[in-house]
């Protein structure tokens, strides 16, 4: 069919088309208009229906094959041998999917809490999520550096249009550090593109590189990509970013774009330059068991509520990065690819409860008007309903049982268990130290006697913001209680990644 062979355009372009319609047809700064309800339902139509193009995704693709599926290519600059190519695995795959279901959540998240140029609003993020799928879904080097960079600049604006009172500090901070780093990412394209003839990133991993080579092109890697994740420590960045981003750009950057980082070091530093990440993963892992453990008391000091869940989130991707680099710490390929999968799952878990945490602050903001944890006390006194969504989501946080913020982190620990105890160990601090930061959020904001007139004026979640926390509850409760059909969309395509790295090193 012709709708299939051009699915992955149709994800891509489908949402930055229609945020374009929406700055085309202009703003209206009055929510309560016509005009303003006809462009925030128009958001949400263009984001389910990316949605729905997601599932057929999902549906159509085969779990048992090896290689790319859904590819396109044709070509682009013919002069330079670049392509407009794409292809989704299960590497792949699961993270788009991710996109698009969280993108539609933040529109309904936001459809009256944005005052000022709410369609503009509503079209950087549309316009975002088919930047980041085409992240996801590029096979051509050049393409997946304009879809690197040029995600930067909606998220640019959201923040700096839409934040907070220090907006333009935190966004030119985050600007300059994942310009900066990325810049390193395009020499070391041009580089490979030199030795290849081409941007293919199959053919960059066929290039008869030395060993030498091999680490200049990781340590460009790792600048673009650790700043995305981001590991500590160029960390510092992140914090600034969500206390001053709106609620809907904090979900985004927590749940997706740092998901960026950890994509990267897959899809492009094991396999172009397994001798390279073969030769710096002590130092990955020294670095990620740094920022499971420090920045897990780091986020115990936190008086913001946004601060501690950001911290958290560096904590939680430190998961992510000794998963992938504990790889070579195996004489079997069954760890390695344990370890690679807890790494990717914990991707997709953390962005499901990373961002329904910061949508939780974002109700609490949107009736007190105040981040701080001390504005509040005894919530779950004033708003019962709510204090049981945030009490789950925080269980989550913590690694329950039961819930998805318990699968990833088990397998990352059980495959660092493999690889050493000592990694083991210090890894699974986070469990106790991840339940003391979140937990005891939850004792302050939460429970006690109502602290004050405003907490006691609070009213309960209303019908929209129930159906988002629910929707994102019951995805966190099933991921957790069955992951199968996500490990098994991923696990050939892993298994197949080891193998390959392991094939490939000199």
């Amino acid at each position: 069919m012709e709708f299939l062979q051009h699915l992955l355009s149709i994800l891509i372009w489908l949402p930055i088309v229609g945020g374009a319609l929406l700055i085309a047809i202009g703003d209206d700064n009055d929510v309560a208009s016509r005009r303003a309800g006809l462009m925030r339902t128009a958001a949400l139509a263009v984001s389910v229906a990316t949605f729905l193009v997601s599932v057929v995704l999902y549906v159509g693709f085969d779990n048992a094959a090896t290689g790319m599926q859904f590819v396109e290519k044709n070509a682009w600059i013919s002069s330079l041998n670049v392509f407009y190519y794409l292809g989704v695995d299960g590497i792949s795959a699961p993270l788009i999917l991710l996109t698009t279901f969280i993108t539609p959540l933040v529109v309904i998240t936001s459809w009256n809490t944005i005052k000022n140029r709410p369609a503009q609003y509503f079209a950087a993020f549309l316009i975002l999520e088919g930047l980041m799928i085409g992240v996801f879904a590029a096979l051509d080097a050049l393409l997946f550096y304009v879809f690197w960079e040029a995600m930067l600049i909606p998220m640019f604006l959201i923040i700096g249009v839409w934040g907070g009172k220090r907006r333009i500090y935190a966004t030119l901070k985050f600007f300059l550090y994942t310009f900066l780093g990325s810049v390193l990412l395009l020499v070391a394209f041009i580089y490979l593109y030199a030795q290849t003839g081409s941007f293919d990133l199959f053919g960059f991993m066929d290039a008869p590189l030395t060993l030498a080579a091999q680490k200049w092109i990781f340590i460009a890697f790792l600048l673009a990509f650790a700043v995305k994740v981001p590991m500590w420590p160029v960390h510092t960045w992140l914090p600034d970013a969500h206390v001053e981003a709106p609620t809907g750009g904090s979900v985004i950057l927590a749940a997706i774009m740092l998901k960026m980082g950890g994509y990267g070091f897959v899809r492009l530093s094991l396999p172009i330059v397994p001798d390279g990440s073969e030769y710096f993963a002590g130092m990955m892992i020294a670095l990620s068991l740094i920022a499971v453990v420090y920045i897990s008391f780091v986020a115990l000091m936190q008086k913001d509520m946004k601060k501690l869940i950001a911290y958290s989130s560096i904590a939680h991707m430190g998961f992510v990065t000794l998963g992938l680099f504990i790889l070579w710490s195996f004489d079997g390929t069954s760890g390695a690819v344990l370890g690679i999968t807890g790494g990717m799952v914990q991707m997709v878990s953390h962005g499901l409860i990373s961002g329904a945490m910061f949508l939780c602050v974002g109700v609490l903001y949107d009736r007190v008007h105040s981040r701080e944890i001390a504005a509040y006390g005894g919530v779950a006194n004033t708003m019962p309903i709510f204090a049981a969504f945030m009490v789950l989501f925080s269980m989550a946080n913590s690694g329950l049982p039961g819930t998805s913020g318990f699968v990833g982190e088990f397998m990352v620990i059980v495959a660092s268990f493999k690889a050493n105890f000592w990694y083991a160990f210090f890894v699974a601090t986070i469990l106790i130290l991840g339940a003391a930061y979140t937990l005891w959020m939850v004792k302050r904001v939460l429970y006690g006697e109502v602290a004050n007139d405003k907490v006691a004026a609070m009213k309960d979640l209303n019908s929209r913001e129930f159906m988002v926390l629910a929707i994102l509850a019951i995805s966190v409760l099933i991921l957790g209680l069955w992951p199968a059909p996500l490990i098994d969309l991923m696990s050939v395509t892993i298994e197949q990644l080891v193998e390959q790295v392991g094939r490939t090193k000199l």
